[in-house]
C-alpha cells in the first residue's frame, strides 16, 4: 500500500512539471506560442514534445534552464511577431529568424539586453529601424539584408561598441551614414550595399576602423574619394562600385587587398602607375574589377606578380590606343573583359595558355586580323564583336559554340560555314559575316547524310520546283495587275518590306516623320544591359508594328512614342526624337551612353537607343501604371492621353473597357507624398549626383510614371542636350503653367536647376490640390494659374482652403499645409530663394506619413 501512495506522489509530481512548463512565463510557453502564432509550415515537422532545449534549432544554458539560441530560419514564418513571445526570453544571445515572411517586429524585441547575435535577413519587414537598436549593447552581429527597411540609419548605432558585423544591403536606407558609427572600432565587416545612401563618408572614417577587413557600398550614391580609405590597412575586400567616388585609382590600392570593385564610379589617373606603388603587394590581389571609370594611359598593371588574379575588369575607360597586354602570363585568369579599352592588333594565340578562362570580352575595340583558335577548356562566355577582325573562325572554335553559354561575332568581317547554325543564331551572334561553306562542309557542324546522289537529285529537284513556282506566281501577278490598276494597295508590314530599300516613312496623329535608313537590318539598335542580343532598326519595325498607330503611345514635344516587344521579352516604350539634332551620330551616341549610364530607382531607365537617319531613337523600359498626371486628373474611362505611354491601365474585359491602374492609390496623402519624395529624389540626383549635373529642363506632372511597383520615375531627362540649346528655350517655354518668371526676362538664356526647382514646386502644388496648373476655375478671378491662387492662400495663412478634399481625411492636414509651404519656396520669383533639390528632400523627409499606404 505504501508503495502505491508513494507511486501515485511521483506520477503527480511528473505531470506537475509538465504542467508548469506550460504556463505563460516559461521560454517552452513563450516559444510554441511563438511559432504557432506565426504559422509554421505545415509541411515541416516540428516536436513540440520534451524540454524546449531539446527542439530543434534551440539551444539552452549548461544547466538547461534558460534558453540562449534561437534558430527558426527558413520555416514559412509569416506576418507580424506578436508580443510577448521571443521578446520575453530574457537570456536570448542568439536569434536567427532569416528566410521566412515576417512583415514587422514585436514592440518588446529591442528590450532583449542580453543579445549578441540578430539574423532577420531575407525577409519582408519594413518601415523604418527604430532607434531601440541601441540598446543591444552586446550585439556582435546584425544582418537585416533582403527586407524592405526605409528611413536612415539610427544614430543610436554608436551604442554598438562589440559590433563586429554590420549588414544591411538590400534594403531602402537613406540619407547619408551616421557619424556614430564610427565609436563601432570593433568591426570588421560592414555590407551597406544596394540601399539609398547618398552624403559622403563621415570624416575620419577610415581611421576608424583598425580591425575592418571587408567593406561593401556598392550600389547607392555616396560621394567620396580615393583619400576615404587611405588608412584601412587591415581591408581585404572592398566594393564601392555604382557610386559617385572619384580621385586618383592609385590611392585605393594598398594594405592587403584581394577584392577591390571600384566599377561605375568616377575615378582617374593612369593605372600604369599603380605598380610604382611599393606598399601594395600584387600577389594578394584575386578579384580587380576598374570598369565604367575615367581611367587613362596604358593597360599596364604589374601583372607578372599578380599571379593569384581570378577576375579582371577594365571595360569602358578612356585608355590610350594600345596593342593587347600580356595577360597570357596570369595562368590563374578566369575572367577577363577588355572591352572599349582602345586596343588595337591582334588577340594573341598564346591567350589560350589560360587554360580556367571561362570569359572572355574583348568588344568594341580596333583588334584586328585573324581569331585564334581560343583552345581554352573552360570557356563559356566569348564576345568579339565590333571590332576589325577577319579571315575564317577557326572550326576547332566553331565545334566548341554548341556547349557555350553566350558568343558574339558580330560586326567584323569574318566568314564561316553556319549551317550547323539555325538562322535567328546567324543574324544574333553572327551579323556581318559572311556564310561561306566548300562543298565537302565540315561533317562536324553539319547532319550527316545517307546518299550523296540521292540528296544532290532532291536539291536540283526541289530548285526546279521552286523556279517553276516563282515563275507561276509572276505570271499571276502580272495578269491581276492588268486587270484593275485601281485596287487599293495595303501598306505591308515590315515582314513583307524587309528587302526593300528605305527610307521609311510613318505618320502619326498629328504630323509625319521620315528614318532616313537605306536597309532596316544595317541599322544597329544599341541596348545597353543585354550588348550581345544582336538587334537591329528591323526589329524596331517588327516591334511596333511598323510603327504602327495602333502601338502610338504618346505624342509629346519630343516627338511620338510607341509600345513594343523587342527580342528576348523586353518590354519598351521607343520614343522616337524628330527635331533636329545640332550634334553628329557619334556625339549624339556618345551623349545618349552616357544617360544610359544614369541609374536611380526613381528615374525611367534609358534602356538603348538608335541612331536612324536624322532621327535619333530613345528606347526606356516600359512603365506599366502610366503617369501622374493623367490619373491625377481623372481622365474617362478608356480614354488614352497623348502624353500617357502605357495603355496597361486601361484594359479590356467583358464589360468593356475599365480602369485598373493606380488611380484609387491617389485619394491618399500617404501615396500622393511618395510620388513627391520620389520625383524630389530623382531631381535632387541629378543635380547633385550627376558630374556635370544635369538640368531636367521639363520636368512636369507628365513627366512623372509609376512604375510596376508602383514607385515614382521621372522621364525624358537629358534629352534637350541633344539637340543643342536651339531646342531648350521651346522647351522650356512651352508647358503652360510650368513656366518660371524669369523666363519672361531677356536677360534669361538658359535653364538652371532652379527652374527646375520651380517646375518641381508647381507638380507639388498638383499634388496637393487636385487641381491643373491652368484651366481649372479659381475662386478669385484676378488669380489666373494654380501657382499664384495657392501662393496667395499660403501667404493668407489659409494653405487648408487648397487641399484636394479627395485627400483631406486621409492624413494630418498640418502635413499638407507644411507640403504647400515647401511648393511655395520652390516657385519664389527670384531664383535665388528657391531651396536646392538636396533641401527639399529633407524638408519632405521631415513630414513624411508613418502609415502604411
Amino acid at each position: 500500500m505504501a508503495f502505491g501512495f508513494f507511486g501515485s506522489l511521483l506520477i503527480l509530481s511528473l505531470l506537475f512539471k509538465h504542467f508548469t512548463c506550460q504556463l505563460p512565463n516559461t521560454d517552452e510557453f513563450y516559444v510554441s506560442n511563438f511559432l504557432k502564432k506565426m504559422g509554421l509550415n505545415s509541411s515541416i515537422s516540428y516536436n513540440f514534445s520534451g524540454s524546449v532545449c531539446s527542439w530543434k534549432g534551440m539551444h539552452c544554458d549548461t544547466k538547461k534552464e534558460n534558453l540562449i539560441g534561437l534558430k527558426a530560419s527558413s520555416l514559412g514564418l509569416s506576418g507580424i511577431i506578436p508580443d510577448t513571445t521571443i521578446g520575453k526570453l530574457a537570456k536570448l544571445q542568439s536569434l536567427d529568424l532569416s528566410n521566412n515572411k515576417i512583415t514587422a517586429l514585436p514592440s518588446d524585441i529591442w528590450s532583449l539586453g542580453s543579445l549578441k547575435c540578430l539574423n532577420l535577413s531575407s525577409n519582408q519587414i519594413s518601415g523604418s529601424l527604430p532607434n531601440n537598436v541601441g540598446n543591444f549593447g552586446l550585439l556582435e552581429v546584425i544582418d537585416l539584408s533582403g527586407n524592405n527597411f526605409s528611413g536612415e540609419i539610427p544614430a543610436t548605432i554608436t551604442s554598438l561598441l562589440s559590433l563586429q558585423v554590420l549588414n544591411l544591403a538590400g534594403n531602402g536606407f537613406e540619407w547619408s551614414i551616421p557619424r556614430g558609427i564610427l565609436k563601432c572600432k570593433a568591426l570588421v565587416s560592414v555590407d551597406l550595399s544596394s540601399n539609398r545612401l547618398n552624403g559622403s563618408l563621415p570624416d575620419g572614417f577610415g581611421a576608424a576602423f583598425p580591425k575592418l577587413k571587408t567593406l561593401n557600398l556598392a550600389r547607392n550614391e555616396i560621394h567620396g574619394l580615393d583619400t576615404d580609405f587611405a588608412e584601412l590597412m587591415s581591408l581585404t575586400s572592398l566594393n564601392i562600385s555604382r557610386n559617385l567616388f572619384k580621385g586618383s585609382v592609385m590611392g585605393v590600392f594598398q594594405g592587403q587587398l584581394k577584392v577591390i570593385d571600384l566599377s561605375m564610379n568616377q575615378f582617374q589617373g593612369h593605372i600604369s602607375k599603380v605598380q610604382f606603388n611599393s606598399t601594395y603587394k600584387w600577389s594578394h590581389l584575386v578579384y580587380l574589377d576598374l570598369s565604367e571609370n575615367q581611367l587613362s594611359g596604358e593597360i599596364s598593371l604589374n601583372l607578372i606578380q599578380a599571379q593569384n588574379l581570378r577576375h579582371l575588369n577594365l571595360a569602358y575607360n578612356r585608355f590610350a590606343i594600345q596593342k593587347f597586354p600580356g595577360i597570357e602570363i596570369l595562368l590563374g585568369l578566369e575572367y577577363l573583359n577588355l572591352s572599349k579599352t582602345n586596343l588595337i592588333g591582334h588577340i594573341p594565340g598564346e591567350i589560350s595558355q589560360l587554360s580556367i578562362l571561362h570569359t572572355l570580352d574583348v568588344s568594341s575595340n580596333r583588334l584586328s586580323g585573324q581569331i585564334p583558335s581560343l583552345a581554352n577548356k573552360s570557356l563559356k562566355v566569348l564576345d568579339v564583336s565590333h571590332n576589325n577582325l577577319s579571315g575564317e573562325i577557326p572550326v576547332s572554335l566553331l565545334e566548341k559554340l554548341p556547349l557555350m553559354e553566350r558568343y558574339n561575332f558580330s560586326y567584323n568581317n569574318l566568314t564561316l560555314c553556319a549551317l550547323g547554325f539555325s538562322p535567328e543564331t546567324f543574324k544574333t551572334a553572327f551579323y556581318g559575316s559572311s556564310n561561306s561553306c566548300p562543298i565537302a562542309a565540315n561533317p562536324v557542324l553539319i547532319e550527316r547524310r545517307g546518299n550523296g546522289h540521292k540528296g544532290l537529285k532532291l536539291a536540283l529537284a526541289l530548285t526546279l520546283s521552286t523556279v517553276c513556282l516563282l515563275a507561276g506566281l509572276l505570271i499571276l501577278a502580272f495578269g491581276c495587275r492588268r486587270k484593275s490598276r485601281k485596287w487599293v494597295v495595303k501598306q505591308p508590314s515590315y515582314k513583307e518590306e524587309q528587302h526593300i530599300s528605305g527610307p521609311f516613312s510613318f505618320q502619326t496623329d498629328s504630323t509625319t516623320w521620315v528614318a532616313d535608313v537605306k536597309q532596316a537590318t544595317s541599322v544597329p539598335v544599341v541596348i545597353f544591359e543585354k550588348p550581345l542580343l544582336n538587334i537591329t532598326f528591323a526589329d524596331l519595325l517588327s516591334a511596333t508594328s511598323n510603327f504602327d498607330r495602333g502601338t502610338l503611345l504618346a505624342e509629346g514635344k519630343f516627338g511620338p512614342v510607341y509600345r513594343g516587344f523587342l527580342p528576348g521579352g523586353i518590354h519598351v516604350a521607343v520614343k522616337v526624337l524628330v527635331h533636329g539634332s545640332t550634334l553628329t551620330d557619334q556625339e549624339a551616341a556618345r551623349e545618349l551612353e552616357y544617360l544610359g549610364r544614369i541609374k536611380h530607382p526613381n528615374l525611367v531607365p534609358l534602356t538603348g537607343y538608335c541612331l536612324a537617319g536624322d532621327q535619333r531613337i530613345a528606347i526606356y523600359d516600359y512603365m506599366e501604371n502610366g503617369n501622374f498626371q493623367n490619373l491625377l486628373h481623372d481622365l474617362p474611362l478608356g480614354v488614352q492621353a497623348t502624353e500617357d505611354w502605357s495603355n496597361d491601365t486601361w484594359v479590356e474585359d467583358n464589360n468593356g473597357i475599365q480602369n485598373v491602374g493606380s488611380e484609387g492609390l491617389l485619394t491618399t496623402w500617404a501615396f500622393r507624398h511618395k510620388i513627391a519624395l520620389g520625383t524630389a529624389r530623382a531631381l535632387a540626383f541629378l543635380h547633385h549626383g550627376c558630374s556635370p549635373p544635369i538640368i531636367h529642363r521639363d520636368v512636369k506632372a507628365s513627366s512623372v510614371y509609376l512604375d510596376l511597383n508602383l514607385e515614382p520615375r521621372l522621364s525624358d531627362f537629358g534629352l534637350a542636350k541633344i539637340f543643342g540649346t536651339d531646342l531648350e528655350d521651346e522647351i522650356a517655354r512651352s508647358s503652360p503653367g510650368y513656366v518660371p518668371p524669369e523666363f519672361s526676362q531677356p536677360e534669361c538664356h538658359a535653364s538652371t536647376p532652379k527652374s527646375d526647382i520651380y517646375c518641381f514646386g508647381v507638380v507639388l502644388f498638383e499634388l496637393i490640390t487636385g487641381r491643373k496648373p491652368i484651366g481649372d476655375d479659381y475662386p478669385e478671378e484676378q488669380e489666373t494659374n494654380l501657382v499664384s491662387w495657392v501662393r496667395g492662400l499660403v501667404r493668407k495663412n489659409q494653405g487648408s482652403k487648397a487641399i484636394d478634399p479627395k485627400i483631406r481625411d486621409t492624413g494630418p492636414n498640418y502635413q499638407m499645409e507644411e507640403a504647400l509651404k515647401i511648393g511655395y519656396l520652390c516657385t519664389a520669383d527670384i531664383p535665388s530663394k528657391r531651396p536646392s533639390m538636396q533641401q527639399i528632400v529633407g524638408l519632405l523627409k521631415d513630414i513624411e506619413p508613418r502609415t502604411s499606404l
